[in-house]
């Protein structure tokens, strides 16, 4: 499905890598890196978005935009439209670049923005994806599953990485009787939740 992605886009794919390997390396302050995921939790993210029922994609935490673009291959393949939102200034600068370089403009509505002023009005999602500072991750969860579709996905990521600031979050997860929940190891580990 995804054996073949665009050049413009994997060339901004790689390019987004490398800074983020850099940003790693030279101790560049937290709140400026990336911080974006691996590509295997990328390639994992597409296949289930476009596995998801009909509906909308969300992503909380665009930051350049590296996510969004695995998500937006789901997105023309299923000829949906993700709506991805990021709070910083910098980064939300640099997404809107990655998504004209890649070429993906057409299907991304970038929101500059807090997405829990948002998430509540959005009650047709099939797809969401978490991946913002770690003290959102509730709120964001309170306001995106009662709007999930049946059978609609929530992911969030950074869930074995932050285990231990995100162990509450994981057990209301666990323990919400409107989703069925279960970690992947995949990546920095991935909380995906169904809703029932």
């Amino acid at each position: 499905m995804f054996h073949t992605i665009p050049v413009t886009m994997y060339e901004r794919m790689r390019y987004l890598e490398r800074a983020d390997e850099q940003d790693r390396q030279d101790n560049t302050p937290h709140a400026e890196r990336l911080r974006q995921i691996p590509p295997i939790t990328g390639r994992f993210l597409a296949l289930l978005a476009a596995s998801a029922p009909p509906g909308d994609i969300i992503e909380v935490g665009t930051s350049a935009g590296y996510s969004t673009m695995w998500l937006s291959l789901a997105c023309q393949e299923k000829g949906r439209k993700i709506t991805t939102f990021e709070v910083l200034d910098n980064k939300y600068a640099l997404a809107e670049e990655t998504f004209a370089l890649a070429g993906i403009g057409d299907c991304v509505q970038a929101i500059h923005g807090d997405a829990r002023d948002t998430l509540a009005d959005m009650t047709n999602t099939a797809f969401c994806f978490l991946d913002a500072e770690k003290d959102m991750y509730q709120d964001c969860y309170d306001l995106a599953v009662p709007n999930l579709v049946s059978g609609g996905l929530l992911l969030a990521d950074n869930v074995i990485s932050h285990a231990r600031s995100l162990e509450p979050f994981v057990k209301n997860a666990a323990a919400d009787e409107r989703v069925d929940a279960v970690v992947v190891p995949i990546g920095k580990g991935l909380l995906l939740c169904r809703k029932i």
